[in-house]
């Protein structure tokens, strides 16, 4: 064999597997590495990592992983290029599960999206966990998590499928950035208000705002989904806020009385952030602010918080 034999390690990043799952392929199916040298760990060879493409793909399409590792143990070695000829059979009659879409996004991204598709739990979480630790939560929202998230929509839109693969996913982002919240828990009074709109259900932004918040080191209360004016209102005049930001995905919920009623408020706040697709520029009311980005939300909210906290030390 030409090819040389590669770590698990090499192989998860190459298949967009967790180790974790390459280990229970090994010790439950028998798809493991096959290259032993005394004295080294075990390697796989490319009839390994072609046995192992078989089983990703054939999973990823619903097959159920012991009916996978019989076809996959089935395959045939590499060619003598180190190519590997594609499987002529396949248990489901289909040539594929598709793809994921994610622009011009790397290839973290896409490993990203591919073990979305499969519903690796494992290798979702654990590549979200890294890219927050290696590259901080703003740059892994814009990089990494959004273009999925994206594509994962817009293949909905165009099948009305992977609704699955929608929730799972999003738990795993949602799961992730609370981690890093928790991680970053920033001291003294939290000077910016977090809320969705009125009958706005979609949080995943809002809650990487949180988490870039906390990484920022500014303090926030955050309210989540579908928040009625008169309650977000009445959380305004009780904790006074510094700024709002007020996330709308829809045109549907991005309804600009809201933001004028909170420009209204008893106690109003120094900013009010309308964030998010669903709101036209052209609607907004005077002294509101609409971020371009997840970077502008959190400069605009740490930039307010230390005015006024500057103002009142003064």
């Amino acid at each position: 064999m030409v090819d040389e034999a590669l770590s698990a390690g090499a192989v998860a990043r190459r298949l967009g597997v967790a180790v974790t799952t390459l280990r229970t392929w090994h010790q439950r199916y028998g798809l493991g590495p096959s290259e032993h040298i005394p004295g080294h760990h075990r390697r796989y060879t490319p009839t390994d990592l072609a046995r192992l493409e078989i089983m990703r793909r054939l999973t990823a399409e619903g097959v159920s992983p012991a009916e996978a590792a019989r076809w996959a143990r089935q395959a045939p070695d590499p060619m003598p290029n180190g190519t590997v000829a594609p499987a002529r059979i396949h248990p489901t009659g289909r040539d594929g599960g598709g793809s994921i879409p994610v622009g011009r996004a790397g290839p973290a991204a896409r490993g990203l999206a591919r073990a979305a598709m499969r519903l690796d739990t494992a290798a979702i979480s654990e590549t979200i966990a890294h890219a927050l630790a290696t590259n901080g939560v703003v740059a892994t929202w814009e990089g990494l998590l959004r273009p999925v998230l994206v594509g994962i929509g817009e293949r909905h839109a165009a099948t009305a499928g992977l609704i699955e693969v929608e929730h799972l996913m999003s738990r795993c982002v949602s799961e992730a950035l609370a981690a890093a919240s928790r991680a970053n828990v920033p001291t003294g009074p939290a000077r910016i208000l977090l809320s969705c709109a009125d009958e706005e259900q979609h949080t995943l932004p809002l809650e990487a705002l949180a988490a870039a918040l906390a990484e920022a080191g500014v303090s926030y209360r955050m309210l989540g989904a579908r928040v009625p004016v008169a309650a977000l209102v009445e959380a305004v005049n009780r904790t006074g806020p510094a700024a709002v930001v007020l996330w709308s995905h829809t045109r549907a919920t991005a309804d600009p009385t809201q933001l004028s009623a909170l420009l209204a408020a008893p106690r109003r706040p120094l900013l009010v952030l309308a964030a998010g697709p669903g709101w036209r520029a052209d609607t907004l009311p005077a002294g509101v602010v609409r971020p371009v980005d997840l970077a502008e939300a959190v400069s605009l909210s740490a930039a307010v918080r230390d005015s006024l906290d500057q103002s009142r030390r003064d």
